[in-house]
């Protein structure tokens, strides 16, 4: 553990199309099954996962990174309005250390036939565990891993 005690605060905002309509990239959001598809997946190995899409409810993410380290992600739904946005914040956790605390907010916006999504983060890192540049290359490759999920899933309808 750390004795050096640091603030670091910074926002990101990520731009995305999908050639989706808002309720179907909404779905993989609100939808337990669909959002472990694409969410707890990838280098991580999930050992637990649950998801209460509710305003006020819960969303769980425990395992281990590649680098061996244990995570835990731990979230509360603060607002929700059914295919245009979703407001939620979040604590990281690395082995027993908080690492960061963070207000995420998520827009669906239609687009022709598809979707525009922004997600902007505003983030407090702590003690130099995590930091900004991280946090959005990490959330870029959820939200590639979700268009490939939303494909995925398209493939197999047809």
């Amino acid at each position: 553990m750390t004795n050096n005690r640091s603030v670091l605060h910074a926002s990101f905002t990520l731009k995305r199309q999908y050639p989706h309509p808002p309720a179907r990239v909404f779905a993989a959001f609100a939808t337990p099954e669909q959002k472990l598809r694409w969410f707890a997946g990838g280098d991580e190995q999930v050992a637990e996962y649950q998801l209460d899409f509710s305003i006020g409810g819960h969303e769980l993410a425990r395992g281990t990174a590649p680098n061996d380290q244990s995570y835990v992600y731990d979230a509360r739904y603060q607002d929700i309005v059914p295919d245009e946005r979703i407001v939620y914040t979040y604590s990281m956790h690395l082995g027993e250390q908080r690492i960061s605390v963070s207000v995420s907010t998520i827009e669906f916006i239609p687009d022709g036939g598809g979707t525009r999504l922004v997600y902007t983060e505003q983030g407090v890192y702590l003690d130099g565990l995590d930091n900004p540049a991280q946090r959005e290359a990490g959330t870029r490759e959820l939200l590639e891993a979700l268009g490939a999920a939303l494909e995925s899933q398209t493939a197999r309808a047809s």
